[in-house]
């Protein structure tokens, strides 16, 4: 069994333009005298790695809490891509994924610096995707986020955001991209992995 891990290291990850970047405080040191170590951090819900709620862009969307952990965590499809994915692409890497996994289907991840336009967003709504995963700290145009977001959030599509794949290759694996489950937001930082089960 090979693990991948997915997730940006939290202190050093990306930022969305605007966003606040993560801090870390320390409460106690043994290097300074004190019994044990103890850290605090501060950081948005946004930061390196993280998974979006509906709630994100609609006003009564579900929030993170009220999602089921289904949508995080099953078989899930790596498929990479480069520059904007059109809504023809969108429909090439569902097929390719439900004929080869049905289950695998449900969680697609686009490996590489893609940019998923609206037509594909739709196209990954209307198929009943429980989660589309990137490596962008966005899944649509940075500039532009908010109609890719409302097409998917608005079809109860979870966004897996500022995954690392560099170093897994296409095809199918287990994810695990469980949220903190915070009452009330709109989003979480996760840590995300994936297993490759070589046996």
């Amino acid at each position: 069994m090979t693990i991948y891990d997915i997730s940006q290291e939290v202190f050093g990850c990306r930022v969305y333009p605007g966003d606040p970047a993560p801090e870390r405080s320390v409460l106690s040191s043994m290097k300074k005298g004190d019994l044990y170590n103890l850290t605090a951090f501060k950081m948005c819900a946004h930061n390196g790695t993280h998974v979006d709620a509906p709630f994100h862009f609609l006003k009564a969307g579900k929030t993170i809490d009220a999602i089921s952990l289904e949508a995080f965590v099953g078989p899930a499809s790596v498929m990479e891509h480069h520059g904007i994915v059109s809504g023809h692409d969108a429909m090439e890497m569902y097929e390719k994924t439900r004929d080869r996994d049905p289950e695998a289907a449900k969680r697609i991840l686009i490996k590489g610096d893609a940019v998923v336009s609206p037509e594909a967003a739709k196209v990954f709504a209307s198929k009943g995707i429980l989660l589309l995963g990137n490596e962008s700290q966005t899944v649509g145009p940075e500039d532009a986020p908010m109609e890719v977001h409302l097409i998917l959030l608005g079809a109860g599509v979870v966004l897996l955001e500022g995954i690392r794949l560099a170093e897994v290759e296409e095809g199918r694996y287990f994810l695990s991209a469980a949220p903190l489950n915070l009452s009330g937001a709109d989003g979480s930082p996760c840590r995300a992995f994936l297993i490759a089960d070589r046996r």
